[in-house]
């Protein structure tokens, strides 16, 4: 239901079979800096910048391995390499994966290969206002475009192809769909993920990757004192209908993967947040109302991560500490996976290569200068590899639990793909009960114990000085506040 009028949600609340009514919310935009870490998930998801180190000369192929293997050093702390995972099941095309993010550019090399045109589906209309002007006569653009770039660096971590070229996701076999949820300029609103989640029930999808949270507000409380009754009544709504549609796609066979959120927060313990609500933007284009909430964890949500039948993933470095921007919580980690860490160096400064490596879209890349008029990139954050007719592949370097999550998304689709069956339901394709599939995925996890002394402390160099910051594990190696069930693992998962 649709409607433009202010006191709408006033005028339906009594209404007979409307559990309630909440109005458009945003993720927020992709900045070019890691600042704002309270934000949204893809807040952290952009390049460090003013680091003084740059990426050393790439490492020599492994047989068998993708071009940009060696950099890919996310896939090997998981074995999903050539030898490891890829051996033994590189995933099936009749598993599917569906990508409920920005887009999926379906004109990039290393994505054209598994990418399913019929399957995609864009939800989410380009709104002049937030998304500059449209590109299509109504502003609903193709499902196979992604002018946001988060989910197409989304797609290729699951499912980059293994073809001689860039580099190669977890489940370099899957069948990929797009299912737009979220607007160019970063918001995602209510309604686009409810739909793409109950497509994604009835349309035979095996897996959903979830990397955003639905806003406006940081947290989702149901009675929070600092909320008026309207924003009170919102939230709930927001709570009951996401649950709702995670509900209905697992009844259908939908395993649904999600981002921690990168506010370096205990969930179990939130404390307060000043960013909600992050919309309506006033004039100078920042959030107009938010306001400084206690947060009380009882009633309270980050949602989806914390909403029911989720398996919500927190993020590691390349050293295997949990990232310093990555959530974190005893009761809300379910598992692990890399999702990179500028500052996980051994002088604590910034660096490109410690973050993941995957496919972007070079329309997106030229647009905010990161490649010039030759296609020539202009910051180490950005690769770029040619095919072997002539075409031009980009790849880029992001950091978030939006990153960790496509991670453990891909583990998934490689459990269905070695123990799934026959779906009736959908003739031609493999399913599991998405209980087995989690049951697989975080009972191959490796454990992972907290650091010791519990209370890790992160230290980063920046060009401002020098950063510190601390986040405190709890619980045994086998289930603990940072690492969950443990850190995913593609070759476990199948063998």
């Amino acid at each position: 239901m649709r409607a433009g009028s202010e006191d709408f949600t006033t005028r339906v609340a009594g209404t007979a079979g409307l559990a309630g009514a909440a109005a458009n919310s945003r993720i927020g935009t992709s900045p070019d800096g890691a600042g704002d870490a309270d934000r949204a998930v893809e807040r952290l998801t952009a390049t460090v910048p003013g680091g003084d180190t740059v990426l050393k000369a790439r490492p020599a192929r492994r047989p068998g391995a993708e071009p940009l293997a060696g950099l890919q050093w996310d896939m090997q702390a998981i074995d999903a390499t050539a030898e490891g995972s890829h051996a033994v099941q590189p995933g099936s095309r009749k598993v599917t994966v569906g990508v409920i993010d920005t887009g999926v550019d379906a004109s990039h090399p290393d994505i054209a290969p598994n990418f399913d045109a019929a399957g995609s589906r864009n939800f989410a209309t380009d709104l002049p206002e937030i998304d500059g002007p449209c590109e299509v006569e109504g502003c609903l653009d193709p499902a196979d475009v992604d002018e946001g770039g988060h989910g197409t660096h989304v797609a290729g971590t699951i499912a980059a192809a293994a073809n001689g070229l860039g580099v190669a996701g977890v489940a370099p076999g899957v069948n990929l769909v797009n299912l737009r949820a979220g607007q160019d300029s970063g918001y995602f609103f209510l309604q686009p993920v409810l739909d793409a989640l109950t497509f994604a029930g009835d349309s035979g999808v095996d897996v959903v990757n979830m990397s955003f949270y639905v806003d406006p507000w940081l947290f989702n409380c149901r009675a929070n004192p600092a909320d008026s009754p309207e924003e009170q009544a919102s939230q709930r709504t927001t709570v009951t209908a996401v649950q709702r549609a995670l509900d209905y796609a697992r009844s259908k066979g939908v395993l649904p993967v999600g981002a921690a959120g990168n506010a370096a927060t205990d969930l179990g313990a939130p404390g307060v947040d000043t960013s909600s609500p992050n919309y309506p933007l006033d004039a100078q284009g920042n959030p107009a109302g938010a306001r400084e909430r206690t947060i009380d964890n009882s009633t309270c949500l980050s949602v989806p991560a914390e909403s029911d039948g989720v398996v919500t993933v927190t993020s590691t470095g390349p050293s295997g500490r949990k990232a310093y921007y990555s959530n974190y919580g005893t009761e809300q980690a379910d598992v692990a996976a890399p999702g990179g860490d500028a500052y996980d160096t051994p002088n604590g400064r910034s660096n490109p290569a410690a973050q993941v490596l995957s496919t972007y879209p070079a329309g997106v890349l030229a647009a905010q200068g990161l490649i010039d008029a030759d296609g020539e990139p202009t910051t180490p954050s950005v690769l770029r590899e040619t095919t072997r007719d002539g075409r031009d592949a980009y790849y880029r370097y992001l950091q978030g639990t939006s990153m960790a999550a496509p991670h453990a998304a891909g583990v998934a689709a490689l459990v269905v793909s070695e123990h799934g069956e026959n779906d009736p339901a959908h003739p031609g394709t493999l399913t599991l009960d998405p209980e087995l599939t989690e049951a697989f995925l975080l009972g191959t996890a490796d454990d992972v114990a907290c650091p010791t002394p519990a209370e890790f402390t992160y230290r980063r160099v920046t060009p401002n000085g020098e950063v510190t910051s601390t986040a405190t594990c709890a619980g045994p190696a086998d289930r603990n506040g940072f690492y969950g069930r443990g850190v995913v693992n593609a070759l476990d998962a199948v063998s």
